[in-house]
C-alpha cells in the first residue's frame, strides 16, 4: 500500500497549509472511518464546486482557491487522505460535455471539447476499494439545482450532474460508492497511483488558443454562473 500513500508534486501534503488544516480539524485523532468521512465531507461541501485555472495545480493551491471540480478537488482529497495514512488512487475518464450544459453556457459551451477530462478517487478502506465521485458538487449547489428542477423524476444530465435518480443521488459516504457524474462517462483510462501519473498519459485535449481563453475568460464566466445558481 506504500505506493498509495506516497507524496507527489501534486499531492503535496507536507505543505504548511494542508498540515495546519489537518491539525485544526483533529482528523488524525479520529478513527479511520470518521477521518475518511470527515475529509470527504470537507472536500465536498467546504471546497465549493468551481473551475480552477488548470487540472495540474497542486493540492495546496486547490485548498487556497477554496473551490474546484472533479480533477482538482480529487487532488486535494487524495492529498488529505494520504496525509492521514489512508491509501487512495485516481481513476481517469472522459465525460460527454452535455453533462456540463447549464454550468457552461453560450460560447463557452459551444467551444468546449465534446469529451471532457474527468476523474474520481478510489479509497482503500477495510480491505476493499471504494469509488468516490460525489465530492465534486457541494450540497448547497446540488440542493439549489434540485429546487430549480423540482419536477425532474428519475435521470438528470446537466449542470455538472449525470445520475439515474436526481432526487436521491448517492452522495454521502457510509462504506459505499458515491457518484454524481458517472452516467456521463464515455471513455475509461483506468486507474493510476496519482494524478501526476494520470496527467502524464491523459489530459484535456484542447488547442492552445482555447486553453488560453478558458483560463482567462471562460472559467470566470462559468464560476460566476455556478455562484448564481448556488445563490451566492
Amino acid at each position: 500500500m506504500d505506493r498509495y500513500l506516497k507524496e507527489t508534486r501534486m499531492l503535496n501534503y507536507s505543505d504548511e497549509r494542508i498540515q495546519r488544516l489537518i491539525k485544526d480539524r483533529k482528523w488524525k485523532n479520529a478513527d479511520e472511518f470518521k477521518c475518511l468521512k470527515a475529509i470527504y465531507n470537507f472536500v465536498r461541501d467546504e471546497i465549493l464546486f468551481g473551475y480552477n485555472v488548470d487540472d495540474s495545480i497542486l493540492a495546496s493551491q486547490v485548498l487556497s482557491d477554496g473551490y474546484g471540480q472533479c480533477n482538482t478537488k480529487g487532488t486535494l482529497f487524495m492529498a488529505l487522505l494520504r496525509a492521514c495514512g489512508i491509501p487512495c488512487r485516481v481513476h481517469g475518464f472522459t465525460i460527454d460535455k452535455k453533462l456540463q450544459k447549464g454550468a457552461m453556457t453560450g460560447f463557452v459551451y459551444k467551444s468546449a471539447p465534446k469529451n471532457v477530462f474527468h476523474s474520481w478517487v478510489e479509497v482503500y478502506f477495510e480491505e476493499q476499494w471504494y469509488e468516490l465521485e460525489a465530492f465534486i458538487l457541494d450540497k448547497a449547489y446540488l440542493t439549489k439545482l434540485q429546487e430549480k428542477n423540482s419536477d425532474c423524476i428519475g435521470a438528470f444530465c446537466g449542470y455538472g450532474v449525470a445520475v439515474k435518480d436526481f432526487k436521491h443521488p448517492v452522495i454521502d459516504f457510509d462504506r459505499n460508492n458515491t457518484y454524481i457524474q458517472s452516467k456521463g462517462i464515455n471513455q475509461d483510462f483506468g486507474v493510476y497511483d496519482s494524478p501526476d501519473e494520470l496527467l502524464k498519459e491523459h489530459h484535456q485535449e484542447i488547442s492552445g488558443v482555447k486553453a488560453f481563453l478558458y483560463r482567462n475568460l471562460g472559467r470566470h464566466l462559468m464560476n460566476r454562473n455556478v455562484r448564481r445558481i448556488r445563490g451566492c
